[in-house]
């Protein structure tokens, strides 16, 4: 039986997955199973998913069902101690799955091993911009505020922690422990729940998982991201409603930032302004926070709406550079 079970969701996603599956195949640790869920592709990713030749890899096919769904059927047929989420744009160093599982072993009392992420561009080239937390403090408002992990390629689990939070489908039945109700926002809607049923989370300072950053997850619809992640804050008001009473401006605050750089990356220029305008009403205290993140934010925000392109772009470089400098997870 493997240690550590691979789970990769594939989605149209052909252009990456063999760099994704080849940076699992070279770990230096060795004793793990990939598997593979195709969910619905209509490209030839799972053709080259099946084509490695190793053994240690699985293709699991199923109707389109959205990451958490796919994830949801990975865990399911599993076989490991330690689940290791992979999106299948993503990649690794060669030295991820050993570090987790000394860590994992070294610290019984983590349930979840995460490391830091370098970002990368759609050619695989390092951005040198790194997703970390801000904090050591790994608290449920830190969770709540900020999403610590970061992205779904940088955690390391222990099976017997997802059980924790472990529930059956609502139509189906089946056990899923991420939400396939959410097709956004669905990574930390299962961190807050585990969080909240006594999970643990340790980090690896280190950047070991490298994050792809392409431009059409940049242009994704951005309205529908805020109501995902309010439908999000419901859902952690009904089992901690303390929590969000005392966090839930904060919260808003900052996911309003996050998505104003979102909106600067993919032109849209007056909902960027409106949105860091938002987060500023939401808590101006993240002023105080990170005042050079919250600033270069709202001046690129700001510049993109009044400056003409060339002299906007310059400026854009400066001002992205300055937040990704401080200390923070999102960029």
């Amino acid at each position: 039986m493997p240690r550590v079970s691979v789970v990769i969701p594939l989605y149209q996603t052909e252009a990456y997955i063999a760099a994704t599956l080849a940076a699992v195949l070279t770990q230096t640790f060795s004793d793990f199973e990939v598997i593979v869920v195709d969910d619905g592709s209509r490209d030839r990713g799972p053709e080259v998913a099946s084509s490695t030749g190793d053994p240690r890899v699985r293709l699991v096919a199923q109707a389109n069902r959205g990451l958490a769904g796919a994830r949801n059927t990975g865990i399911r047929v599993a076989c490991g101690e330690f689940i290791a989420l992979l999106d299948a744009d993503d990649l690794w160093t060669r030295d991820k799955l050993a570090r987790h599982v000394a860590h994992l072993e070294s610290c019984p009392e983590i349930d979840v091993s995460f490391s830091a992420s370098s970002l990368i561009d759609e050619a695989g080239r390092e951005l040198g911009l790194v997703q970390r937390p801000r904090t050591a403090d790994l608290t449920a408002a830190e969770f709540f505020c900020r999403n610590p992990v970061g992205n779904g390629s940088a955690p390391v689990l222990r099976r017997r922690a997802l059980d924790r939070i472990r529930f059956p489908h609502p139509s189906r039945g089946d056990d899923c422990w991420f939400d396939e109700s959410f097709r956004q926002s669905e990574d930390i809607e299962c961190w807050m729940r585990m969080v909240a049923a006594g999970c643990r989370f340790g980090l690896i300072a280190e950047p070991l998982t490298l994050y792809r950053v392409n431009s059409g997850g940049l242009s994704a619809n951005i309205a529908t991201q805020l109501a995902t992640w309010r439908r999000f804050r419901d859902k952690v008001a009904a089992y901690a409603p303390d929590l969000v009473a005392r966090h839930g401006a904060r919260a808003e605050a900052y996911q309003l930032r996050y998505l104003a750089r979102r909106a600067v990356r993919s032109d849209e220029r007056a909902t960027a302004l409106g949105l860091m305008i938002g987060a500023l009403r939401a808590d101006p205290r993240i002023l105080l926070e990170e005042p050079q993140r919250t600033l270069a934010t709202l001046a690129a925000a700001s510049a993109k709406s009044l400056l003409p392109g060339r002299l906007y772009r310059g400026l854009e470089r400066r001002a992205l550079g300055l937040a990704a400098a401080s200390p923070g997870i999102r960029v």
